[in-house]
C-alpha cells in the first residue's frame, strides 16, 4: 500500500495497529471525530451525528498509540463555507489541541465549496494560518466537489408521458440509476429551461422507466408542452451524478463526451 501511498489514513486505532507494519514508508494518520454538527439539511452526510462510525472522539482517542501516527484527518463538512470550518477547528483545538503539538500534518478534508461566489476565502487562509502556525503544522484540504462545481450536463429523451392527477415524463434517464443524491439528500437537480412546479404554464413530473415506485426526479415546470421524443438537459452533473452511476434494473449508463472551447462534443465513453 506504502508503495502508491505517501499519506494513510486509518478510520481507527484498531486498523492502525493491525496494519501499521506494512505501512512502514508512509506518513501515518487518524481521522478524528470532532463532536461538531455544522450541518441542519443533510443528517445523511453529517459524519458527528450521534453514534457516528467516522473518526475517533476524544474519548477514545488511543494516547499509547500516538507515536505510530504524523496527522490527524477530519472530514465534517459537506458544500459548506469557511465560517463552518473555523466552528469546527474550534471544535478539534478543544478536544485534539493536545496532540496537535505532537503532529506533524493536519487534513481538513473535504466538503469546502471554494469555488463558489459567496465563499469567504480570506476565513479561509485565516483558519489555515492559525493551525499552521500555532502547531507548526502543514495542512492539507480536499476541495472535491469544488474542483468541478456546476459543470457538466446529462442529456435525456422522453421516452413516453403518463397521465395520472399529473403528466409524468418518462426520462431513459434515473434517479436512483444516474443522480442518487436525488433520492438520498434529496436534491434537485437544476434542469435548463425550466422553473418551479406551477411557476410556468406547463407542469411536469420527471421520472424513468425503471419498476422503481420512487425513481422520480421531481417536478419542474416549462414554458412550452413537452412532447414524446423531447429532449431535457440536467446541469450540474460532473461530481456525485457522474461517480454513483449504477445499472440497477438493466439501465445502461450514458455516455461521457467531452466539449472543447468551440462546442464540438465528442464522446470518449460509450
Amino acid at each position: 500500500m506504502d508503495e502508491i501511498c505517501d499519506h494513510i489514513v486509518f478510520n481507527s486505532f484498531s486498523q492502525l495497529k493491525k496494519y501499521k507494519d506494512k505501512c512502514k514508508h508512509a506518513s501515518l494518520g487518524i481521522r478524528i471525530n470532532p463532536e461538531c454538527s455544522t450541518q441542519e439539511e443533510h443528517a445523511i452526510y453529517d459524519p458527528c451525528a450521534p453514534g457516528s462510525r467516522l473518526g475517533v472522539t476524544a474519548k477514545h482517542f488511543c494516547e499509547e498509540m500516538i507515536e505510530d501516527i504524523e496527522g490527524l484527518h477530519f472530514h465534517t463538512l459537506c458544500e459548506q463555507n469557511s465560517d463552518d470550518l473555523e466552528r469546527t477547528l474550534e471544535a478539534v483545538e478543544e478536544k485534539f489541541g493536545k496532540y496537535l503539538y505532537r503532529m506533524k500534518w493536519l487534513n481538513f478534508g473535504g466538503g469546502h465549496h471554494i469555488t463558489r461566489e459567496d465563499y469567504d476565502i480570506d476565513r479561509l487562509k485565516k483558519c489555515i494560518r492559525h493551525m499552521k502556525e500555532t502547531y507548526d503544522l502543514e495542512i492539507y484540504l480536499e476541495p472535491g466537489e469544488a474542483v468541478a462545481l456546476n459543470a457538466g450536463y446529462l442529456v435525456t429523451e422522453v421516452l413516453d408521458i403518463v397521465e395520472n392527477d399529473i403528466s409524468t415524463l418518462i426520462l431513459d434517464a434515473s434517479a436512483a440509476c444516474h443522480m442518487p443524491d436525488v433520492l438520498e439528500m434529496p436534491y434537485r437537480p437544476p434542469l435548463k429551461d425550466s422553473g418551479e412546479a406551477g411557476e410556468k404554464k406547463y407542469t411536469y413530473r420527471l421520472s424513468s422507466c425503471t419498476c422503481l415506485a420512487g425513481d422520480v426526479i421531481g417536478d419542474y415546470s416549462f414554458d412550452y408542452e413537452i412532447k414524446i421524443g423531447d429532449r431535457l438537459t440536467f446541469c450540474d452533473m460532473a461530481i456525485y451524478s457522474m461517480v454513483k452511476n449504477n445499472t440497477f434494473n438493466g439501465m445502461p449508463l450514458p455516455d461521457i463526451a467531452v466539449m472543447d472551447k468551440n462546442g464540438e462534443c465528442k464522446v470518449i465513453r460509450r
